[in-house]
């Protein structure tokens, strides 16, 4: 068993801040016995629009947000989870959004770029956002236990999990800035049980809180239980346990992945 842990709060233009949020959460998280942490997506800095404020803040994955953050992952003896922006180098006009799992040795362990780009519900991320590469999905492991990495509105694309849990995760860290909207936090709850349930794996989801998310970051389980939820509250964490037995059970019930008769091919639409 692995304890994992979603942290919910309102990242905002301060990156000092934010990063004071992220040590305060896991501080708590870790005194509650979890060894994942997971936070949401731009936890580095957000602002009201995705806009050119985003590029001026990137930093490289070497720089001093994730540095601070992997004396945070070291301090508490966790894995650390986390949404940045990163830097696209110098003259950029664009950043990518970048979900990076530190060690409990501050050591990176996987990173994921966020491949589909939140172009709806009248936003258009793209202006100032590369999309990431097609890669292979990286994943890292705690005990027996298989974590892999997944941004945001990817969630509405199910191939995107699939490769995951083709690569063998048995949980799938999500982290988001789930924009409200018109039915969209209806949308968050049933795709993410649905990502669990097809794939037969956990979905481990941290959300942003009000103003920028919609909350309700959750942990659902194989079966599409919701272990563990938090609902509209702003400043928090939650946690539930996961293991590699459960999802072997679950697929001996559900065998959905060995029955299946169709693969994901990657689609490059340019």
């Amino acid at each position: 068993m692995v304890q994992v842990a979603v942290a919910q709060f309102a990242p905002g233009q301060d990156k000092t801040e934010n990063q004071r949020s992220v040590a305060e959460l896991t501080a708590r998280a870790a005194a509650r016995g979890a060894r994942v942490v997971l936070f949401p997506e731009y936890t580095m800095f957000t602002a009201p629009r995705t806009d050119h404020r985003f590029v001026e803040a990137a930093e490289p994955l070497d720089g001093p947000f994730l540095a601070d953050a992997a004396d945070t992952a070291r301090r508490e003896g966790v894995y650390l989870v986390l949404g940045v922006n990163e830097a696209g180098g110098e003259g950029a006009t664009h950043f990518t959004n970048t979900l990076v799992a530190l060690s409990p040795e501050g050591k990176r362990v996987a990173l994921y770029r966020k491949v589909h780009l939140y172009d709806a519900f009248g936003a258009r991320e793209s202006d100032v956002v590369a999309p990431g590469p097609i890669d292979d999905p990286e994943t890292f492991t705690v005990d027996d236990v298989v974590f892999g990495l997944q941004t945001c509105y990817d969630l509405r694309f199910p191939e995107v999990t699939r490769r995951i849990a083709d690569a063998g995760a048995h949980v799938v860290l999500l982290a988001a800035q789930w924009v409200p909207g018109p039915l969209k936090e209806d949308h968050w709850r049933t795709l993410a049980r649905a990502r669990a349930i097809e794939n037969t794996v956990y979905v481990a989801a941290s959300g942003q809180s009000a103003p920028g998310g919609a909350g309700n970051s959750v942990v659902v389980d194989p079966m599409g239980t919701a272990l563990a939820s938090l609902g509209e509250q702003t400043f928090e964490v939650t946690s539930a346990e996961v293991s590699a037995a459960r999802v072997e059970a679950v697929r001996v019930t559900n065998p959905a992945l060995s029955l299946r008769r169709f693969s994901v091919i990657p689609h490059d639409r340019d």
